[in-house]
């Protein structure tokens, strides 16, 4: 779950800033008046004391009405989220999730090697090596990470669980060493990664060892998270000696960090990466394999490690991926090991042996701008510049490339590539056969039958891909291309399962963004093929097309609302892309480091920064009707058409004032409108859970996106999704910040566990289930981070992304599309980063041409945090982003709210936030509740008190200050009667 993050406390104190003013000035006049007023200044006491009670009396008011307006105003969304009641899970649900996360985890698991059929285990008690065993990753940190409320099944714990035994004596050291996992937060990491030195494992220790068991299973591990890619190059992170405190936790850490094992030996040298193994455990993996013929290596973690080393060591002869498991997933690595499940993941990243040798390697990280230094935004940890980083592979993402640059003969394929994309083993073996693909109706259709040949009972994926026809210069294509995908259920030895596959035609169009501007399907043979995985076919068909179409104006695809045309011009830049021609001829150049830094000036001329304006409007506008009070309420429009004429009738009930609310304000929460009896709604993370960050109440974390992609099961993604809806619905929460679908474009990308894959028909996929299966239950899932938010490097300093139009509809916006069309996502979460010159909240051409225009998609979408500085709520509007995910005031609310253009961006922007929250669960039996939340009660309450006090106070003192008044009348009247009587002398 997120923590608090010190600059957010900055802002809602700046936020309160003119409140907070008020009361110091007020408490400062009181006492300086209390002070001033004293006898000498003033002789009368009634009037003296009087006058000091009724300041303070006006004190006492002027700060009670300035606490209101806080409350009331900046501090109303943060305080209402605070105050939510806690609606807590039922025990069903509970322990649903915890089977779903096993479940999921079983499938999830690959493994990649099983010489001489070492797994399953023949023995049950086994040497459990490296200090990750007893500090595995379950997942992320972030809006992806978990809920700490719930017990956590460990790795160890779920060796014992499926029955296998291990030696304590190790686990027991390795928890000595280090009994904590080293921090990687958003603003902070450290990087360390604890590991023992071989030199102080005590020689008893190991024969102890030898004589426990003949088998050893080493563990590595990797973590990742928000706010930071691993690095590439362990030279440039801060190093310190063993035994170093690193200072600082969760938000608080600052600065990038690593700790050493050894005051002998650096773990890492220059140009290192952290996928890279460490010096200690290398160390490590040559002391176990020295002692142990039987070795199983587990890597923990979903960022692909550089595995290329496991060929040097024979002794190796078992490697298992698990990546981050959840809180209760550990129990099916154990199930794996000891032979109680069969392994049926398969990767849904490509394992390369040399990360240097891959297109993107030069052109991914940190790169700023050197002419943009008056875009400089300061911020509370350090000044950003605008910066850049460059797609230069174009489509040839993954195993595109490797599959393309293969055939074509650029490389050798098991010299660059050491686990396929879609790669897995089992303990059985299958076979698959499919019949000759049928078109009808611009559909093809054909059968895949898998029968498992082997003697264990086990679930095989079926993979299918196209290889369109290329000509040499012309429209980029890939040569492997997943284009569908099926589970089978658990099969028996013997069983068959028969799948029937089917796609339209237009799927296999290339987007032509030189030329014709629009998807094109050019004639000639289409491969049609089923594979074990991208690099190893099965069989393969031919499907022809004897006549290209291009699906342009008149004759856009059937899966698109609209004409689709170039949309991402300006995103191009002055960059070389890859290209096939001659067999990636121009490779060297296009995948060089960038040959500049400086913005071009027809780039600058586009960007915009934190200096934006919104502009005048147009004086023609007309003025939408607004505070009509005509009795339409917003649960009467539940189960309606976007367009449905009541729509009208709602809308001119919104003022100004709420709709701004509504916009603006919508961090963790879909505001409240009385005017429409709307009440506050809960939109929440996040990608591993359901975590309501103010209650603290949330469900269980599941494993990561990354693992539930590499079960290649839809159906597990749709349970994923229903069990979302369900437990969203106990925990009265209508929007789900999930799932996250970006795109594995490197494996160093920080946030890889919350995203699914590098293959975006693999992503998309399990996205529009879950989106479907949630939205079934009523929570709509918001789909992110729209768009090309594909790593965590300077993405919140103002980060141009640089793509061409092909790469960006194909590779990147695919997942999104699918999630659109297939899964009915009615809410979208826009990105930190730029897309060109443009930033991705206020690009019109993505938001409304793509999005709305092409995919035909209603509801509403909402920035990621609002940060302010670059992100302006009034630039965002303009560009189609409705909602601002702010919890206090800064650059999110809209100005210029006087003028009917403005006014009609607004009204716009309500109904597409208002059209998804309305078709939630929680509209569906009619008007909700309206209670006021509790903390307004009881201020109601507190106001009253108040009230009464005040009147009770000015009651006394004037009481007070008329009895003194006679008072001192009386002894006034006294003194002249006594001075009267006084004789003469």
């Amino acid at each position: 779950m997120l923590g608090i993050n010190i600059s957010d406390v900055i802002n809602v104190l700046k936020s309160v800033r003119p409140q907070l003013i008020v009361i110091g000035i007020v408490l400062i006049l009181a006492v300086l008046i209390s002070i001033f007023v004293n006898k000498r200044t003033v002789k009368d006491v009634a009037a003296k004391k009087m006058v000091r009670s009724q300041t303070w009396i006006a004190a006492l008011i002027a700060v009670f009405a300035a606490v209101a307006t806080m409350l009331f105003g900046p501090l109303n969304t943060i305080v209402t989220s605070v105050t939510t009641p806690k609606y807590e899970l039922s025990k069903e649900s509970i322990t649903k999730a915890s089977k779903l996360a096993v479940d999921i985890q079983r499938e999830g698991i690959v493994m990649l090697q099983n010489n001489d059929s070492q797994l399953p285990l023949q023995t049950k008690k086994v040497n459990v090596f490296g200090w990750a065993s007893t500090n595995p990753i379950y997942g992320g940190t972030g809006s992806g990470s978990m809920n700490d409320s719930y017990a956590t099944t460990s790795l160890l714990q779920g060796l014992k669980d499926a029955g296998i035994s291990y030696n304590t004596e190790l686990s027991d050291f390795y928890t000595k060493y280090n009994s904590t996992r080293p921090v990687v937060g958003m603003n902070g990491q450290d990087w360390t990664l604890p590991e023992p030195p071989v030199d102080t494992y005590p020689d008893s220790m190991l024969s102890k060892a030898k004589n426990y068991s003949d088998t050893a299973v080493i563990t590595i591990a990797r973590s990742g998270g928000e706010g930071a890619d691993l690095p590439s190059d362990m030279g440039t992170v801060e190093t310190s000696k063993p035994g170093t405190k690193i200072e600082g936790s969760g938000f608080d850490l600052r600065g990038t960090h690593y700790v050493n094992n050894s005051n002998d030996y650096a773990d890492f040298k220059a140009g290192d990466s952290y996928l890279s193994l460490s010096q200690t455990e290398k160390n490590l993996i040559g002391y176990v394999t020295k002692n142990f013929r039987k070795v199983v290596l587990v890597y923990n973690g979903a960022n692909n490690l550089n595995l290329n080393f496991v060929s040097q060591y024979p002794q190796i002869k078992s490697v298992l991926w698990c990546p981050p498991a959840g809180q209760t997933g550990f129990d099916a690595l154990g199930e794996i090991l000891a032979g109680k499940q069969n392994p049926s993941g398969r990767t849904t990243d490509t394992f390369v042996k040399d990360f240097t040798k891959t297109p993107w390697w030069n052109n991914f990280g940190s790169f700023n701008y050197d002419n943009m230094q008056k875009y400089e935004v300061k911020g509370m940890f350090g000044t950003s510049v605008p910066s850049y980083v460059n797609y230069v592979e174009g489509i040839y993402v993954g195993y595109r490339f490797y599959e393309t640059a293969a055939m074509d003969g650029a490389i050798t394929y098991d010299d660059v590539v050491q686990y396929p994309f879609g790669y897995g083993m089992s303990y059985t073996t299958f076979s698959q056969t499919m019949t000759q693909p049928q078109v009808n109706n611009g559909k093809v259709t054909f059968n895949v039958t898998v029968t498992n040949t082997g003697t264990t009972a086990g679930k095989d994926t079926v993979e299918v891909y196209y290889n369109p026809p290329y000509t040499n210069g012309g429209i980029e294509k890939a040569s492997a291309n997943l284009i569908r995908f099926e589970k089978t259920k658990e099969l028996a030895p013997g069983a068959s399962q028969r799948f029937e596959i089917s796609f339209d035609l237009e799927e296999m169009a290339s987007y032509d963004y030189k030329n014709v501007k629009a998807y094109v399907l050019e004639s000639g043979s289409y491969g049609i093929s089923i594979n074990r995985d991208s690099h190893n076919m099965i069989d393969s068909k031919a499907v022809t097309v004897d006549s290209p179409v291009t699906y342009g104006k008149g004759n856009h695809r059937r899966s698109d609302r609209a004409d689709v045309t170039n949309q991402f011009d300006n995103a191009e830049g002055h960059v070389t892309y890859l290209s096939r021609k001659d067999s990636f001829a121009n490779y060297s150049q296009a995948t060089a480091k960038p040959a500049s830094s400086t913005m071009p000036k027809d780039q600058m001329k586009e960007f915009v920064g934190a200096d934006y304006k919104a502009p005048e409007g147009k004086s023609s506008a007309k003025m939408p009707v607004t505070g009509a009070k005509n009795g339409t309420r917003l649960y009467q429009l539940y189960g309606k058409s976007y367009d449905d004429p009541l729509w009208d009738k709602l809308l001119d009930n919104l003022t100004v004032n709420e709709m701004n609310e509504l916009i603006s304000m919508a961090g963790y929460n879909n505001a409240e409108v009385s005017s429409i009896g709307k009440p506050r709604q809960s939109d929440i993370d996040g990608p591993a859970a359901l975590n309501n960050n103010f209650t603290k109440v949330g469900s269980i974390g599941f494993p990561a996106s990354a693992t539930v992609a590499n079960t290649f099961n839809k159906g597990l993604a749709q349970r994923y999704g229903d069990l979302i809806g369900q437990m969203g619905r106990e925990m009265h929460v209508t929007g789900w910040y999930a799932p996250a679908m970006n795109t594995h474009r490197t494996p160093f990308a920080g946030r890889n566990f919350e995203y699914f894959s590098e293959d975006p028909v693999l992503g998309g996929s399990m996205a529009a289930q879950q989106l479907k299966a949630a939205k079934a239950k009523g929570v709509y899932g918001f789909m992110k981070h729209f768009a090309l938010n594909d790593q965590e490097d300077n993405r919140m300093n103002m980060l141009c992304t640089w793509s061409n139009e092909q790469a960006i509809r194909e590779v990147y916006l695919r997942q999104f599309e699918m999630a659109a069309k297939d899964g009915g996502a009615t809410a979208v979460m826009s990105s930190f980063n730029y897309i060109g010159a443009r930033w991705s909240a206020s690009n019109p051409n993505l938001l409304n041409n793509v999005l709305r225009g092409e995919w035909g998609f209603r509801g509403f979408v909402e920035t990621d945090y609002f940060a302010g500085g670059p992100m302006i709520g009034d630039e965002a509007i303009r560009g189609g982003n409705d909602a601002m995910l702010a919890t206090t005031k800064t650059t999110n609310y809209i100005t210029r709210t006087n003028e009917a253009e403005t006014v009609q961006l607004m009204r716009k922007a309500s109904h597409n936030i208002l059209y998804t929250a309305v078709n939630s669960w929680l509209y569906k039996d009619g008007q909700p509740s309206m209670d006021a939340s509790w903390w307004k009660k009881a201020f109601y309450i507190a106001l009253a008190v108040v009230a009464v006090l005040v009147i009770l106070l000015e009651v006394l003192a004037f009481r007070r200050y008329f009895r003194r008044r006679r008072e001192l009348k009386g002894a006034s009247d006294m003194q002249k009667g006594s001075a009267e009587k006084q004789p003469d002398n």
